[in-house]
């Protein structure tokens, strides 16, 4: 074909594969093509799955060719992060404790996905259990950034995390959307790292029920796309009520694709004066200015917000992400699914010991030990509750603020993205990556990474629009406004 199909959105395809400009199979088979060339560069996929991809896009051809509907994502081929159960097809976390492990079901995330009429290119690498901000503690392999700095230098840069395999993926043109799950920012991190669009919505909005659990009170599923309206477009796919997931919301899915509006006339953009912080990267500050600016120019009025505790965000989110870790994996231990290591003459305890020394990482062995001592019985008034009390405090901010705004506009980092291996061995450095996205994820609230321009080295930044529970409407609309007048069309270059 003349046109590279693999230079297209979800809209694109969508609406291509519905007026018959290419078939769905045509598609699908660029995008495998591109997974295979690219896989031992930048190890985005655990696993590929080329032959689900071309069976679900000759489900859709025969469709059309009845005049069938083909569903919200018809024809879109996409990478499904490895958190996800797919039936059939192995869904590891990247862990070793779960390797070879064949769900006998699907996600409902996934399989909301499957009957839009989306088809699966293979699943994505991950941070470990989705424990990371870099994708470095991959059980399969670190994930490495399609990018490269402008310096001439040839260091292998970090795609972010924990949705490293999808925003690598997305970013190299192997897929154009990908599932991602945030806890912590572990969506917006890696869409800014890249130079891609994330939005994690309200909590609750998209079913828990077949992901693997991290956090519970925090864990949310959204899309990684290449523009706000391919976000919407998966979001719609992806959402619902599912009484499968106790924390599910039963509320109908709104059109967010069709009310999508850069217009931001009589709205308010809060800028929150704790986000702006000693020895900030002056080109995140530029960025960031840039996005008030292009915001006031699409009809804003910007106003100065406080979020007072925002400084204790990270600490009480280190301790009850970590604490709820301690507790949803303790079911790995050997009896019913996943490794088992039986040393010779072991008991119960012995191999529930070896199973779990051998089967996960240090960071997840690090964040367990983490959550057992907060939740123990000498340190669980100290720390746990604490922990949850500050909780309540920075919900009530973002409601406070919002009395006088109605999104919240910040960076999503702190940086652009670090080489591979320049973090890893101090965590708190790690972990401090996540000081702009932490916040929403305590309150549960709606918020999205768009790209906002290049830093001096020629790596990209996000722009982080945070909104109100319940408003991912809102949360597009200003980002559609941004996208529009950042006009970032960079892609990196091909060197895979």
């Amino acid at each position: 074909m003349s046109q590279d199909l693999t230079e297209l959105g979800v809209a694109a395809i969508r609406d291509g594969v519905a007026k018959g400009d290419f078939t769905a199979v045509e598609v699908a088979e660029a995008f495998n093509a591109n997974v295979a060339a690219a896989q031992d560069a930048l190890n985005a996929f655990i696993v590929a799955t080329p032959e689900k991809a071309v069976d679900a896009a000759k489900a859709i051809d025969a469709k059309r060719a009845k005049g069938e509907a083909l569903g919200k994502m018809g024809g879109v081929p996409i990478g499904m992060k490895d958190l996800f159960a797919t039936q059939g097809v192995q869904t590891t976390a990247a862990s070793h404790i779960l390797e070879g492990f064949t769900p006998e079901y699907e996600s409902t995330v996934s399989q909301k996905l499957w009957d839009a009429g989306a088809g699966m290119l293979g699943k994505l690498n991950l941070d470990q259990f989705a424990m990371g901000s870099s994708n470095e503690t991959s059980y399969f392999g670190n994930v490495v950034s399609p990018w490269k700095r402008n310096d001439g230098g040839n260091a292998s840069l970090a795609p972010g995390g924990s949705s490293g395999g999808s925003s690598a993926a997305v970013a190299a043109r192997l897929c154009p959307a990908a599932t991602g799950t945030d806890t912590g920012g572990s969506i917006r991190q890696p869409a800014a790292f890249t130079g891609i669009t994330g939005i994690k919505p309200t909590y609750g909005r998209c079913s828990r029920w077949g992901v693997v659990a991290f956090a519970s009170s925090l864990d949310q599923a959204g899309p990684m796309a290449r523009d706000t309206r391919d976000c919407a477009i998966m979001l719609e796919a992806m959402a619902g009520f599912d009484p499968k997931d106790a924390t599910s919301l039963d509320m109908p899915v709104p059109e967010w694709e069709a009310n999508l509006s850069a217009d931001m006339k009589g709205k308010r953009v809060g800028i929150p004066r704790e986000y702006r912080m000693d020895g900030m990267d002056e080109d995140v500050l530029k960025s960031w200015d840039d996005g008030i600016a292009w915001l006031k120019e699409a009809g804003a009025e910007i106003v100065d917000i406080s979020l007072p505790h925002t400084k204790y965000a990270l600490p009480a989110y280190y301790i009850i992400a970590p604490a709820e870790a301690s507790s949803n994996l303790a079911r790995y231990d050997g009896v019913r699914y996943g490794l088992r290591d039986l040393p010779d003459g072991a008991n119960l305890q012995d191999m529930y010991a070896a199973t779990r020394a051998a089967g996960f990482g240090a960071e997840v062995k690090r964040r367990i030990l983490i959550g057992t001592y907060v939740l123990s019985a000498g340190f669980y008034d100290a720390y746990y509750t604490q922990a949850q009390k500050v909780r309540t405090l920075i919900s009530i901010d973002f409601k406070n603020a919002f009395e006088s705004c109605d999104v919240i506009l910040a960076p999503t980092a702190p940086s652009a993205a670090f080489g591979l291996g320049e973090n890893v061995d101090d965590p708190l450095k790690m972990y401090l990556n996540d000081v702009f996205a932490v916040p929403a994820s305590l309150a549960g609230l709606p918020a999205m990474s768009v790209p906002a321009g290049l830093n001096r080295e020629g790596l990209p930044l996000g722009l982080q629009v945070i909104g109100k529970a319940f408003d991912e409407q809102g949360v597009l609309n200003a980002g559609l406004a941004l996208e529009q007048r950042a006009g970032f069309t960079a892609k990196p270059d091909k060197w895979w």
